[in-house]
């Protein structure tokens, strides 16, 4: 059990962390205070059983093994939940459970939401009627507990609009609020991330009414870049247009994280499973946003398009992961 003295470095550092984007200058929504994740652990968790990880464990003899177990397998990811993690309370509460007696901080990411990819195709699912989703939702922040963690809350819900009706999006966002709702009552060193997709997608302008709409004033921050290619420089820009938007239209703005497990070659403007990409900067703080993660695992397919043909969304393909190794 961590010491009365980690507690309180823990809520100091929280006092020191810039909570926007690099040069960000508008003020954070008002909040109750929360612990800090960051300050409560000693680094992040990296996932024994990532599929990389699995992957090269059960293939040491074949010749990309070692540079997949090496370069990816090794750092630093967020696991993904959805309907395929069975149980969700004990799914979570396993992984949340493992990286807390690392004294590691785990990354996480909600995927499940009713309609999910409902305009892209490639990753629909989710549950199946909103309260469905919302008791799926809930036990997923109350097996986190008090325990520290990062969870990025439905990548894609508010880019996602294109093809949905009115009534469909106040939906959505209402089970977006309920989500983060969940994780404030149940989850309370857990810091949560909207997802406001990336700067080739929607205006900066449009995402931040989108943010508002799902409730972003009650999360901590959003997240971008999730499974694509943009640099981090784009998407640092990127950020803080969309702050600079929520600053003037709603009076706040937030940290932004932003994934860099595939952007080290950019974007070529493809999206689903490009040739020629490579990885990025490894997770850490700061870098141009709150923080840099990896936060789709590199060599995990978009779907049935591109270097992936004939894959589903999520497999792991490991020529694929050697391929972005060395970019090409």
């Amino acid at each position: 059990m961590r010491s009365l003295l980690r507690t309180l470095a823990a809520s100091a550092f929280a006092c020191l962390l810039l909570p926007l984007g690099a040069g960000q200058q508008a003020a954070a929504a008002p909040a109750t205070p929360r612990a800090n994740p960051i300050g409560m652990t000693s680094g992040f968790y990296v996932d024994p059983r990532s599929t990389p990880a699995a992957w090269a464990a059960a293939n040491p003899g074949d010749g990309r093994a070692a540079a997949i177990r090496d370069h990816i397998a090794s750092r630093p990811m967020a696991r993904w939940f959805g309907s395929w993690s069975g149980d969700i309370g004990a799914a979570v509460g396993s992984y949340v459970g493992a990286a807390d007696a690392a004294d590691k901080l785990p990354v996480l990411i909600a995927y499940n939401i009713p309609g999910r990819d409902a305009c892209g195709g490639h990753s629909g699912g989710g549950a199946g009627t909103p309260g469905a989703y919302h008791s799926w939702i809930s036990a997923f922040a109350s097996a986190i507990g008090t325990r520290p963690a990062l969870v990025v809350i439905e990548p894609d819900s508010l880019g996602d609009f294109s093809c949905l009706s009115q009534a469909q999006i106040d939906e959505r966002n209402g089970m977006l609020r309920d989500a983060l709702g969940q994780f404030a009552a149940h989850a309370p060193n857990t810091w949560t991330y909207l997802d406001a997709g990336n700067p080739g997608w929607i205006s900066a302008a449009t995402m931040a009414r989108q943010l508002d709409g799902a409730g972003a004033r009650q999360a901590h921050g959003f997240s971008l870049n999730i499974s694509n290619y943009y640099r981090t420089g784009e998407n640092s820009a990127y950020g803080n247009a969309v702050n600079g938007s929520l600053s003037a239209s709603y009076g706040y703005a937030k940290p932004y994280v932003i994934d860099t497990s595939r952007n080290g070659n950019g974007s070529n403007g493809e999206w689903c499973n490009p040739g020629g990409r490579r990885t990025g900067s490894v997770s850490q703080t700061g870098g141009g946003a709150e923080m840099l993660l990896w936060l789709k695992t590199p060599g995990e397919s978009d779907g049935d398009c591109g270097v992936g043909a004939g894959s589903s969304a999520g497999q792991f393909l490991p020529e694929a992961a050697y391929r972005m190794i060395y970019g090409y």
